[in-house]
């Protein structure tokens, strides 16, 4: 059986729960469960470094380990069962950890902090451990919607793929801050212009740059849109082409979009809406990044919070928060539209879907 590892973070209320590893059969689209590392305080964020031998999990809390600050904890992979060795768990200054982008290299680990309204990037030793933040930024503001927007709230942080630049969506102040990395200080410098800003009450949330590295798509969980930019990867500017709505045209109840995820080949992109609880899809114009609307999908379960693509392109998983279960879609080879499986595995209070790079037996 051809297969991938697959990793779910989750919000815990039992000891018993945490990291939930499965293998992805990439012929037919079933799930197996294969572990659970238990343990792990809301392991809510979760990534897998390029060699596919370490794994790290924002712990999505305001304190832990005596600190007013939530952390991040670093694990090492086994290379044949996936099991999970617990490394160190490092403060990130910052409260609520909620996204978490790794460097290519593996040097540098960068963290977005949700209840903070901060940033900052972690030092990864040699042997995978993490040390001490090198470098931390603060946001400050609000905007409009008095409820969601009191403060600042980072919601994502992601390089650009040449890595000069990390993009930090922030929820409750409307814009996209904008800093220059250097990856052998492990630093941000806020660019010039430092930002750029959305709607009023749009409330930006995940972030994702085409594969050509030309353009660069923003989901807005407030209003529930998509913001589609070009990207001048000399300056690190983005300026905005297009906005369009991710929900049905006869929807118009309660929605909180969630994720975006691009096809490898960069033609089909895909957006979580929860509420609705449906998965977007949208065509991508090679030539100009622009979107256009395909469909919904449903996405087979309630609050439909995170998804992800396996390698092969074959299937997307999704987080069903609020039925606690994750489920797997097959992706059309030609349109990208997405088909229910059948596949589906219950997951308590799941978040996050990670993959890991690498097919394996």
């Amino acid at each position: 059986m051809s297969s991938v590892l697959v990793y779910i973070g989750t919000y815990t209320e039992d000891p018993e729960e945490g990291i939930y590893r499965f293998r992805l059969n990439i012929d037919s689209g079933e799930l197996i469960l294969v572990g659970v590392t238990s343990a792990v305080p809301d392991p809510f964020y979760l990534v897998v470094n390029d060699a596919g031998d370490r794994l790290y999990a924002g712990n999505a809390v305001d304190e832990i380990d005596g600190l007013a600050e939530g952390a991040v904890s670093a694990f090492a992979i086994g290379s044949d069962s996936g099991d999970l060795t617990f490394l160190n768990r490092q403060p990130c200054r910052g409260r609520l950890p909620c996204y978490l982008s790794l460097e290519s290299s593996g040097r540098w680990l960068l963290v977005g902090n949700y209840n903070s309204g901060s940033v900052a990037v972690l030092p990864i030793m040699g042997d995978g451990s993490l040390g001490r933040p090198s470098d931390s930024h603060q946001h400050r503001g609000k905007s409009v919607n008095e409820e969601r927007q009191e403060g600042p709230h980072v919601h994502s942080i992601v390089l650009d793929p040449t890595e000069s630049w990390a993009y930090a969506p922030d929820l409750g102040i409307d814009k996209v801050m904008i800093y220059g990395f250097d990856a052998v200080t492990g630093t941000l410098t806020p660019a010039s212009p430092d930002s750029v800003g959305t709607a009023p009450g749009a409330g930006p949330r995940h972030f994702a740059f085409h594969p050509n590295g030309h353009f660069a798509y923003l989901l807005n969980e407030l209003d529930n849109t998509f913001n589609v930019y070009d990207f001048d990867a000399a300056t690190g500017a983005l300026r905005e082409k297009q906005s369009l709505s991710m929900q049905r045209a006869n929807y118009d109840g309660e929605n909180c979009s969630a994720d975006v995820k691009i096809r490898p080949c960069g033609d089909v992109l895909y957006g979580t809406n929860r509420g609705p609880d449906d998965i977007a899809v949208f065509g991508i114009d090679a030539e100009t990044g622009m979107l256009t609307p395909s469909g919904h999908t449903s996405a087979q379960g309630r609050w439909p919070w995170n998804i992800g693509i396996d390698p092969s392109a074959r299937f997307l998983l999704a987080t069903n928060y609020n039925s606690s279960k994750v489920v797997v879609l097959a992706i059309d080879g030609d349109s990208g539209a997405l088909t229910p499986t059948g596949y589906e595995v219950e997951v308590p209070k799941p978040v996050n879907v990670c993959i890991a790079p690498h097919v394996g037996k």
